[in-house]
C-alpha cells in the first residue's frame, strides 16, 4: 500500500553520502546498494532507503528530491517552482512523475536541465515568494498559476482545488467571498503573452475549494466534460437520527446522489475516519442506507479507474442511469 509523508518524515528519510560512509560503508559498498536498489539516489549525495522509497506516492517522492537538492545547494538555497513548490505546499500532484527538481534562476534567458535541476528564468516579484520549512519557494497563488498552465487539466484542477480548500474550507463550510478573493488574486497573474495563460484563466474559474480528493476534482472534471457543468458538490443530508453527511454529488433529474469512492479512505490510516478497513466499509454502509432511507434517492459510485476519460464515467454513470442533460 501506497504511503503518505510528512515533510519532517522526508526529511529524517533522506540519507547523505558522508553519514553513509561513517557508518562503515565503503564507496565500493555504496555503489552496489545503488544498483541493487537497496538505497535510491534521489540527487548527488543523496539517498533513501529503497523499500520505503517504493512505496511512496509520487509527491513524497518529489518531496524527498526537493530536500536533497536545498541540502547539497550553498547558502539559502534556490527558490523552489511549479511541482518543486507544490510539493511544498501539500499539494497533489495527479499522475505527475516528473523528476526533475524546479528552481528558479536569476538571468538566465531561457530554462536549463542539470543534474536532475531544470532552473527557469526568474520572473517572479518578490511578494511572489514564501518560506515553507525553511525553504524559499513561489507563493500558494503562483504556484498554482504556474501550475495551472503547464501541467494537464487534471493535475492543474487538482492542485487548484486543494489549494483553495485551505483557503475556503473551514470544517465543512465554504467561506465563497474568500474563495472570490482567491481567485482575484490568481487572476492578476494571468498577463498577455505567457505560455499556457489561456488554460490558466479556465482553471481560475473552475477551481473549487470543495473537492476534497483529487479524484474527486478529476471526476467533477469529467463531469463537466460529459455536460454536467454544474452539479452541487458536498451536498449536506441529516439522517434519521440526526446524523449529518456530506454527499460528494447531487444529480437532481435522476434523484441520485454521486460518490467518488477513492481506496484511500478505505485503506489508508491518515485518510479514514474508522480504526479499520472493515470497519471504515462498514460505517459507508450504514451511512448510504441512512441517507437512501431519508431522501429516497439513489447511489452512484465510481473510483479511480472510471475517471481516466469523459466517456468511461459517463458508462458507469449510465449504468445507475444518470445522464447529461439534454
Amino acid at each position: 500500500m501506497r504511503k503518505r509523508i510528512s515533510f519532517a518524515q522526508a526529511d529524517e528519510m533522506l540519507l547523505s553520502r558522508d553519514a553513509l560512509l561513517s557508518t562503515g560503508c565503503t564507496e565500493r559498498e555504496l555503489r552496489d546498494r545503488v544498483i541493487s536498489q537497496t538505497i535510491v539516489r534521489v540527487h548527488r549525495g543523496f539517498y533513501v532507503d529503497g523499500t520505503e522509497w517504493e512505496r511512496l506516492w509520487p509527491e513524497g517522492k518529489h518531496l524527498l528530491r526537493v530536500i536533497a537538492v536545498k541540502r547539497a545547494s550553498p547558502g539559502a538555497g534556490p527558490v523552489f517552482t511549479h511541482l518543486s513548490a507544490a510539493v511544498l505546499w501539500g499539494l497533489p500532484l495527479y499522475r505527475i512523475a516528473d523528476v526533475l527538481v524546479h528552481v528558479l534562476i536569476a538571468g538566465a534567458r531561457h530554462s536549463r536541465v542539470a543534474a536532475g535541476v531544470a532552473r527557469h528564468e526568474s520572473d517572479v516579484a518578490e511578494d511572489e515568494i514564501s518560506e515553507r520549512y525553511g525553504i524559499m519557494c513561489t507563493s500558494l497563488h503562483r504556484t498554482v498559476f504556474d501550475l495551472a498552465r503547464t501541467t494537464r487539466l487534471e493535475a492543474a484542477v487538482s492542485a487548484g482545488d486543494a489549494a483553495l480548500r485551505s483557503i475556503a474550507v473551514h470544517g465543512q463550510e465554504y467561506d465563497a467571498d474568500a474563495a472570490a478573493q482567491w481567485r482575484e488574486e490568481l487572476e492578476r497573474f494571468a498577463g498577455p503573452g505567457l505560455r499556457g495563460v489561456r488554460q490558466a484563466r479556465w482553471v481560475t474559474d473552475f477551481v473549487d475549494g470543495r473537492a476534497q480528493l483529487p479524484g474527486e476534482s478529476v471526476s467533477r472534471l469529467q463531469l463537466f466534460r460529459l455536460g454536467f457543468h454544474a452539479p452541487d458538490l458536498q451536498v449536506p443530508v441529516v439522517g434519521a437520527e440526526g446524523d449529518r453527511y456530506f454527499l460528494d454529488f447531487r444529480f437532481r433529474r435522476s434523484r441520485t446522489f454521486g460518490e467518488f469512492d477513492g481506496e484511500g479512505k478505505y485503506l489508508e490510516p491518515e485518510l479514514r475516519t474508522e480504526p479499520t478497513p472493515v470497519d471504515a466499509m462498514l460505517a459507508e454502509k450504514r451511512r448510504e442506507d441512512d441517507v437512501r432511507g431519508v431522501t429516497g434517492w439513489s447511489f452512484a459510485r465510481w473510483g479511480s479507474m472510471h475517471i481516466g476519460s469523459p466517456d468511461t464515467l459517463g458508462d458507469r454513470l449510465a449504468h445507475f442511469g444518470v445522464t447529461p442533460p439534454g
